[in-house]
This record gives structure tokens, sequence and C-alpha cells, in this order.
């Protein structure tokens, strides 16, 4: 965890990094620094460069910004090559090689740093191909499976269970009493969810103000809690007193002038805030932090189930990226044939004349001389004369014509 941390590099650095690494030998990278990894996504057009002297130089690199021996680095550095490497940058894209599985944020971390990647002009279409390819994929796995769909923490299944009793946070008012973490942490992520209106109270003022101005929301008088429970669609209790704050009495009078709209009530605290018989009453419903994990306990066990889906729309589209890229490698050699094959008939026409078979027999053999002579010398050299002669029928379509 210290390594990590010293070596992760601030979007404001990611520029004399991206430097640093050009200056090496590497005309394409991307800095991907997260909570989870500090990773250098490259791609060397320099097939002069001993790869393995690559890695070295980068490590050099990480170990000079981090302040670390490179030795000190031995151990916790991955490396992966070419096709490896390509999965690896899908499978991050596509949030499947997080601590959390499916957490949107990586998304959008690549993405910058890809910004930052184009600003310093350290892209081009090799590294750009691949980026894209990984976006698409990702954005397949979000399409095709329910990896994101499920909360994996107690904040964000707080979020989505609202969500399901009221629908879109954006109409929604909340009401937060005391100024405990847990509480806070759970109005921040509704906030972040679009929540419309967030109330903070506390029996101390100066404590309700300083919550007040950490979550940029209202505050609320402590002895006006009746009329604010009123006005709350989510209640969110966190004190931990160890004696309820809210009882069943007051909930049951503030739903009943709410003309029985439902309330959504998490007690964040341990011990409880908020009188356990509240369950028993009509529109009132109540989640305690264990409840809350249960569900987040679910959505985990989801995501993983999910994972193995998507760990194979992964595989496929890493497979097809692989064969496209190697398919298009191959275009400018079929040019050049194409072309020598051009000239070579063209030349057979000028010299057979108007005898047709004579243009024939010149065209052929012209064509044929030189990977004759070629393969005469290979059969000689090497023993793999199946294999070569394998791939002559593949090349030639020699198997078609003996099934015809």
């Amino acid at each position: 965890m210290v390594v990590r941390d010293r070596l992760f590099v601030e979007a404001e650095a990611e520029p004399l990094m991206l430097e640093r690494l050009r200056e090496v030998g590497i005309d394409q990278a991307l800095i991907l620094s997260t909570c989870d990894r500090v990773e250098v996504q490259a791609f060397c057009e320099d097939n002069s460069i001993d790869g393995l002297n690559l890695v070295d130089r980068v490590a050099k690199i990480l170990a000079h910004h981090a302040e670390l021996k490179p030795s000190e680095l031995v151990g916790q550095i991955y490396v992966y090559w070419n096709e490896q490497a390509v999965r690896q940058i899908f499978a991050v894209t596509s949030s499947l090689d997080s601590l959390i599985i499916g957490e949107p944020q990586v998304l959008g971390q690549i993405k910058a740093s890809h910004r930052i990647s184009k600003i310093v002009g350290m892209t081009s279409s090799s590294l750009e191909s691949i980026l894209q390819a990984a976006y698409a994929t990702a954005k397949k796995v979000r399409n095709e499976t329910a990896i994101g769909e499920r909360p994996v923490s107690i904040a964000a299944a707080a979020t989505q269970l609202a969500g399901d009793l009221h629908g879109d946070l954006k109409n929604c008012s909340a009401l937060l009493i005391g100024s405990g973490e847990m509480g806070e942490l759970i109005a921040l992520n509704m906030l972040s969810a679009g929540l419309k209106k967030l109330v903070t109270t506390h029996p101390s003022e100066s404590r309700a103000e300083e919550s007040s101005m950490r979550l940029d929301c209202h505050m609320g008088a402590f002895e006006d809690i009746h009329s604010l429970l009123i006005d709350a669609d989510i209640v969110l209790a966190s004190f931990g007193r160890r004696q309820y704050v809210i009882s069943a009495d007051i909930v049951e009078s503030a739903i009943l002038a709410r003309r029985h709209k439902p309330v959504f009530l998490i007690d964040a605290a341990i011990p409880g805030d908020i009188d356990p018989l509240v369950e028993r009453i009509d529109d009132a419903f109540l989640y305690s932090v264990d409840d809350l994990e249960r569900v987040a306990m679910e959505g985990m066990a989801g995501r993983e189930d999910e994972s193995n889906v998507a760990w194979k729309i992964v595989d496929e589209e890493v497979d097809a990226f692989i064969r496209g890229h190697a398919e298009r490698s191959a275009v400018p050699a079929l040019n050049r044939l194409r072309s020598h094959f051009d000239s070579t008939g063209k030349q057979a026409l000028i010299d057979g004349g108007s005898d047709p078979e004579k243009v024939t027999r010149l065209l052929i053999n012209r064509l044929l001389h030189a990977p004759t002579e070629a393969l005469r010398k290979l059969a000689a050299d090497t023993n793999d004369w199946r294999n070569m002669e394998k791939n002559i029928n593949l090349l030639f379509g020699l198997d078609d014509d003996k099934k015809n």
C-alpha cells in the first residue's frame, strides 16, 4: 500500500511522466493512476528496442517519481505484452480488474488520462485503435450484463433503495439528523445521484452548521424536527447516542401530515437512533446499517456472477481486435503482391505478343519463379515440409481443387 501510494501520479504530473517515457523510446502511452493501480499503457513502434530493456527504463521512471530505488519495485510490477496487454486494457476499461467489480469511475479516469496523452502528443493510430476498441467493449459489457447495476457499498445501497421507493431523487428532499460519518457518506452519495434538497439538523447549532457547510446544504433548527420530518421523503439518522432520537409516534404523526406519502428512513447509527417500532407503521420503510450491508453483499455476489459473462465478452472482443489488426497488417503486403502480379501480367502480354499460350506460359513461369526458388531453399533448410505444404495449400486453395 505504501509503495502504491508513493507511485500515484497526479493529473498535473502526467505530462512530465509522458515526456520521460518519450525520451526512453516509447512514442505512444497513457498513465492510469487510480486507488487500485498505477499503470502505463504503451505502444512502441520501434521494433529494434529490446522489450525487457524498455520495461527496465519504465520501472526507473516510476521509481524516480516515487522517490524509490528501482530495486524496491522488484516484485511490485506486472508486465503484459501484445495480446495479453490488449486484454488487460480491455479488462481495466470494462472495470473487471478493479477491487470493486463494475465500478464506473475507472472508465472516466482512463478517458481523462487519454485526453492528457492526446494534448502532449503521446497517442497515434496504434494506441488509439486499442483504446477505441476498449471503450466499445466497456459499453458492450455495460449493455449486455448487469455488472454495474447492483450496489456494493452501504451508501450506494441506501441510494438505490431510496430510488426504488421514490423514483428519481431529483424530486426528493432528505433530512440528515446528526453528523455521524456514515450518515454524511450516504447523504453525499444521494447528492451525487441528483438529490433535490438536503437539510441537516443537530441539537448543537454549531455542529449543524459545520455539517451543512461540509455538505453544501440547508440547515434546520432541531426544535423544528416535526415539521422537518413532514417535508422529508428520506430521513437519515446518524447520532448513535444510545437513545432513540426518532420515536414511532413522531414518524406516524409526520406520515399523517404527509397524507401517507411514503418515507424512507435509514438508521445509520450504532447503536440505533430510530425506534424499531417504526417498521410497523404503514408507509414508513426503515433500514438499519445491517440491512444495507446485506443489500451491498448481495450486490457484490451478483457482480461476481455477472463478471463471468463480462469476461467472455472481453475475450471475444480481444480475439476480434487481434484478428482485425492482423488482417490490417497484411494489407500493405497484399497490395505489393497485387502490384507485382499486375506488372508481371502486363510485361507477359508485351513479350508474348498475340500468342495466348505463350503469354500464359510466360506469366505462370514468371509468377512462380521466385516462390519456387524460395520453397526449394526452405525445404532444404528445414525438416518441417509438411507444415510448409499445408500453408501452400491454404494460400493457393489447393485443398479446394482436390474437392472439386
